[in-house]
């Protein structure tokens, strides 16, 4: 065998060759979130997912941050270990149990619990939901549609009082709070979507614009991105199968998890996102958080598909960059 060429170049890294002068969007983080890894594969085996091993798969493929990944260690030991990959904590994801009368007791616990695990991870986004629950699941896709469970007046309140509460937390700490609507969880339609943004403060709360999630439950995420504004502060980037999505809708799926296992979220650019509309929207306004690739589940290899949807958001960024330069050309 010819022996290695010690003059031959060393291979840039995948975030420098996917992060060009002139992308759009140049002052936004692009990260991604470890569940795609930990998902059952379609042959049924079990996952064997080292969290470790997936942060370096993470920034073998390009990304520069994560979401926080259960197994990993806190404080000092999770700095170093994102610090030696060159990677950020993007977010600390916490999900809030529920039902139609209101919160779990623990609820506020537990995102204390998970703000804690942000600030001493030196993470930038505590991103809140509800948790999910079987009677929601089971109406995702459609559950704008009468006979859905729904949170009453005084779960409401009793929500908007918690994330009042983490957000002036989150902000002392010198951290962002943003909150997720969530398929089969208690805020997914574009109404509840609504009711939540209205009755929350703008200058505390957040919101994390789940673009495929929006899709799920009914709605326009290139749309509410241009009502919604500055009011957005975290992205997650998800696309959508419209196939499988239809088949959620009509019934003919048992819920959203059923829908998972059947792929729901594919890889960015092979579903019904209007990716170019979203990046679009954030571009006018020079919009400087992260942006998420994220993908539930995947028919082929993890890291495949995460590399996938890097390549299709960089193709994207340079492209909409190129447009931009296109336009202030001067007229002959």
């Amino acid at each position: 065998m010819r022996a290695p060429d010690s003059d031959q170049p060393t291979p840039p890294d995948a975030r420098a060759r996917l992060r060009r002068p002139g992308d759009a969007l140049p002052d936004a983080s692009i990260g991604t979130v470890p569940i795609l890894w930990h998902h059952a594969p379609p042959d049924g085996s079990a996952v064997v997912a080292d969290p470790i091993a997936i942060l370096d798969e993470i920034a073998r493929v390009g990304y520069e941050g994560t979401q926080l990944d259960d197994g990993l260690p806190e404080g000092a030991e999770l700095r170093s270990l994102l610090a030696r990959r060159d990677l950020g904590l993007a977010e600390v994801y916490a999900a809030l149990p529920a039902s139609p009368s209101g919160l779990g007791q623990d609820a506020l616990a537990i995102g204390r619990e998970r703000l804690r695990l942000l600030v001493e991870g030196a993470g930038d986004i505590l991103c809140v939901a509800l948790d999910g629950s079987p009677d929601r699941d089971a109406r995702a896709g459609r559950a704008a549609s009468d006979g859905t469970p729904r949170l009453s007046d005084a779960a409401w309140a009793e929500l908007v009082d918690v994330l009042h509460t983490l957000a002036d937390e989150t902000n002392l700490a010198g951290r962002r709070l943003a909150f997720h609507p969530h398929a089969g969880t208690y805020i997914e339609t574009p109404a509840e979507v609504e009711r939540l943004v209205t009755t929350t403060d703008a200058q505390r709360v957040g919101i994390c614009v789940d673009v495929g999630h929006f899709l799920v439950g009914g709605g326009d995420p290139v749309a509410a991105l241009e009502r919604l504004g500055d009011r957005v502060t975290h992205v997650h980037l998800k696309d959508v199968d419209p196939i499988v999505l239809a088949r959620l809708s009509e019934g003919s799926l048992s819920g959203l998890g059923e829908a998972v296992d059947q792929r729901i979220f594919t890889e960015l650019g092979a579903g019904m996102l209007d990716l170019m509309g979203v990046l679009r929207v954030l571009a006018a306004r020079a919009y400087d958080g992260w942006l998420m690739v994220e993908q539930d589940s995947s028919w082929g290899p993890p890291s495949e598909a995460a590399a996938i949807g890097r390549r299709v958001l960089a193709h994207a960024l340079a492209t909409l960059g190129a447009e931009s330069a296109s336009q202030m050309l001067p007229t002959q």
